[in-house]
């Protein structure tokens, strides 16, 4: 969604690089770095989703456990989990609840000391149209990009949407796509590749409040969060594949109405009132 008030009241962002284990946030989501054979834990209120861009691994939820092969997304069910990586694998668990982490984990808690009342909360606004304890997992190389987004493939839960940002080469920078958002965040999580995030804040009448804007290295694997109204774009650049996961809670209305999302058809919206 692009927004053109001239508001200048946004937090800064900032770049943080993620050692296996570590986690960053959003104001309603979390994403933990996994890396290596050690088993990892992990327990939310709502479905979580594991992301696996090379090796696969073994699954625990509830009673079913699941060999998932790599380059997969896999929509975890509410409850506890315990995730093996097949090897010195690499993957990240994205969740919008994870009461198990010790509080002020994440890399950037600080930017969260006070919540930001313009962020829309995650809420209820989907469910699984059939209720389901089952690990669900979606093979990335089998779906179907939208025809006008070749870059993209997206996913979601009852209270996730990613999209799955992946290309050879550097980005062209001609077609960069600057954008900002009135009412969410914006997690960008580079698993693969080197990026630039270019960020600017848009002018006020009060040019005392103008800012310059910021061009961030993001290795791989970081994480940035963009606040509400920041304009942001991001910029894949150097050889090789680069892989950039965009975060989102509550799921993106817009794009799952567009037909977009390739597992919208398991989920329903409630109605409003």
């Amino acid at each position: 969604m692009t927004n053109t008030t001239s508001e200048t009241g946004v937090r800064g962002a900032a770049v943080h690089e993620l050692p296996p284990g570590s986690v960053a946030r959003g104001q309603n989501f979390w994403v933990q770095w996994i890396e290596g054979a050690a088993p990892v834990e992990a327990t939310s209120h709502h479905e979580m989703l594991l992301l696996l861009p090379d090796g696969g691994a073994t699954v625990h939820a509830g009673a079913e456990v699941r060999e998932v092969p790599g380059r997969s997304v896999c929509v975890l069910p509410a409850g506890a989990v315990t995730v093996c990586l097949a090897g010195a694998g690499r993957a990240a668990l994205v969740a919008s609840s994870r009461p198990d982490l010790a509080p002020g984990v994440a890399r950037n808690q600080a930017d969260y000391a006070v919540p930001d009342a313009r962020v829309r909360p995650t809420g209820d606004d989907y469910r699984r149209r059939a209720p389901s304890s089952a690990i669900h997992v979606m093979e990335v190389d089998t779906i179907q990009p939208p025809a006008d987004k070749p870059r993209l493939k997206m996913f979601q839960t009852d209270t996730l949407s990613i999209n799955w940002v992946e290309y050879q080469g550097p980005r062209d920078r001609t077609q960069l796509s600057p954008h900002n958002h009135a009412d969410f965040e914006q997690g960008s999580l580079a698993m693969a590749g080197d990026f630039v995030h270019h960020l600017r804040v848009n002018w006020g009448g009060n040019a005392d409040q103008w800012r310059d804007d910021e061009h961030l290295h993001a290795p791989s694997p970081s994480m940035i969060t963009v606040p509400v109204l920041l304009v942001h774009t991001t910029e894949g650049v150097g050889p090789g594949r680069h892989l950039l996961i965009d975060v989102f809670s509550p799921p993106r209305h817009d794009f799952i109405d567009k037909g977009w999302v390739a597992n919208a058809g398991d989920y329903e919206r409630r109605k409003a009132g």
